[in-house]
């Protein structure tokens, strides 16, 4: 049996993320398991480009810094390190996220010794911003560190697997793919996808399922024990970012249903919505109506963000299905990719 080879891709696009870069690189590198390839790729920034050539490759001699050639945002980086990679899995770190343990690497890559398995994702898990803790917008019940409304800031929330399983799609801050997967179904649509702070996404989404169609009986599988530390910014512990970020998630899924269908694109968001968010809610008026010990008064905080940040994602979604643009319209991003290198025997 032969192992697979890896290359650990992060993509960046400004210099305030400079120590998040940093420390995400040096998390991949420092792995039991050290990847094969180490890539940087940095979304039209110049000045980020020429620091991170003279400086992190100092520090990382294997590291490969590349511009984005391709549109400008997180799909075209993406798919830019497609053209460039020759390994047969590509993992996608975010630039504010960092491998929580030196085994991430390959408690990854354990799955795929099952052929079937094309895309593996792992967990991610919220830091705060030095001196702060869990806002009031991101509600959480007793006993568990996963809030519902988790994902708004990039982290695995409740209603996700807490053990290894099968899912619809993967969290792009922490996820693999065969590299195969790109010569069968394209790249990442560059219409879709975050382009510097502005929240939209669901590109991971779109693909998964597109990959799935290409190869009958194949597989995504949800690793939660490969983890990773999600640096979370002052700026999205706000009111205000929970609803802007709600509200285009709605936008991206609208625009995700006009190109796969309503079925496959809100197949994993109906169970949340019918049933975690609804317990959520009762979870947060029962804890305001009978406070536990310490409790420093009711509040309904906690109920309003989930009901609020469901009523934002519905606004969008429905602006999303009214628009006159045809996402289904969008061609899929044709990547030129090198020939795969040979892999090592185990």
């Amino acid at each position: 049996m032969t192992s697979v080879t890896a290359a650990v891709v992060v993509c960046a696009y400004t210099l305030e993320r400079w120590d998040d870069i940093t420390e995400a690189l040096a998390s991949a590198a420092r792995q039991d398991r050290a990847p094969d390839e180490l890539w940087l790729v940095v979304d039209h920034n110049d000045e980020l480009f020429e620091r991170a050539g003279r400086e992190l490759v100092a520090v990382h001699p294997e590291l490969k810094v590349l511009p984005n050639l391709r549109t400008r945002g997180l799909s075209g980086a993406r798919n830019t390190a497609l053209e460039h990679v020759t390994t047969d899995i590509v993992v996608f770190l975010d630039d504010d996220a960092a491998a929580a343990t030196t085994d991430w690497l390959g408690r990854l890559l354990e799955p795929y010794r099952d052929e079937r398995v094309i895309a593996v994702g792992g967990s991610a898990v919220p830091r705060w911003p030095e001196g702060q803790g869990r806002p009031r917008t991101l509600p959480v019940g007793r006993g568990t560190a996963r809030g519902e409304l988790d994902w708004v800031v990039g982290c695995t929330y409740r209603g996700q697997p807490e053990t290894q399983q099968g899912v619809r799609n993967l969290m792009g801050c922490n996820m693999s793919f065969r590299r195969e997967v790109f010569t069968a179904a394209g790249g990442f649509g560059e219409h879709l996808g975050r382009v510097g702070k502005t929240p939209l996404g669901c590109e991971e989404t779109e693909l998964c399922i597109r990959a799935q169609r290409t190869r009958s009986g194949s597989s995504i599988i949800f690793q939660p024990t490969a983890e990773v530390r999600h640096h979370v910014s002052l700026d999205r512990l706000t009111w205000r970012y929970l609803l802007r970020r709600c509200y285009a998630e709605g936008l991206s899924k609208a625009a995700v249903s006009r190109m796969v269908g309503q079925d496959q694109a809100l197949s994993t968001e109906r169970r949340y919505a019918s049933r975690v968010l609804p317990a959520a809610v009762l979870r947060e008026v029962a804890s305001a109506v009978s406070p536990g010990p310490g409790h420093r008064g009711p509040h309904l905080h906690g109920a309003a963000a989930v009901v609020l940040g469901l009523a934002a994602t519905t606004i969008g979604y429905v602006r999303g299905r009214a628009s006159s643009l045809d996402a289904a319209a969008a061609p899929v991003p044709v990547l030129r990719l090198h020939d795969r290198a040979p892999t090592e025997p185990a």
